[in-house]
C-alpha cells in the first residue's frame, strides 16, 4: 500500500550504480535531498525482493520493518529476507544504499530478474545515467 501511494507522488531520478564482480551483484543508489533541512525527506520504496540479500545503508533515516520503524544512522549492514518490500525515509541528509547478493548473472538485466519479478518498476530500467561495471571475474 505504501509503494502504491509513493508511485502517485512526484518521482525523482535516482541513478543506479551496478557492479558484477566475482560472482556478486551490487547495486547502489545515492539519495540526496534537495536541501539539508530535516523536513526535506525522500521516501524510497522497493519492488518485492524475492531472494535474501545484504543491504548496506550509510546515512540517517528510518526503515520500515515488521516491527515498525527502525531508525538508522551512520553505517549499517542489514540482512534482507526473501519476499520483502522495503520503505526507507531519509532525514535531510544524503544516504547511500547498496544491495548485494551472490549470482551467476552475466548482465545487469539477468541479475535484476534474479532478485525481482517486477523489473519494469526499477528506476534502472528507465534511467540513462546508470553506471555499469562488469569485470568478467
Amino acid at each position: 500500500m505504501v509503494r502504491e501511494a509513493s508511485l502517485r507522488a512526484e518521482q525523482i531520478a535516482i541513478p543506479t550504480e551496478h557492479l558484477l564482480h566475482g560472482g556478486m551483484y551490487a547495486r547502489t543508489v545515492r539519495l540526496v535531498p534537495a536541501s539539508f533541512a530535516v523536513e526535506d525527506q525522500i521516501v524510497f520504496t522497493s519492488v518485492c525482493i524475492k531472494i535474501p540479500t545484504v543491504l548496506i545503508l550509510h546515512g540517517p533515516g528510518a526503515i520500515l520493518t515488521d516491527d515498525g520503524w527502525m531508525p538508522v544512522a551512520g553505517y549499517n549492514v542489514i540482512a534482507g529476507s526473501a519476499g520483502r518490500e522495503s520503505v526507507f525515509v531519509t532525514h535531510g541528509q544524503p544516504v547511500e544504499a547498496t544491495m548485494l547478493f551472490p549470482t551467476a548473472a552475466k548482465t545487469v538485466e539477468e541479475a535484476e530478474r534474479e532478485f525481482t519479478d517486477e523489473t519494469e518498476l526499477l528506476f534502472s530500467r528507465r534511467s540513462t545515467n546508470d553506471l555499469v561495471r562488469v569485470t568478467g571475474e
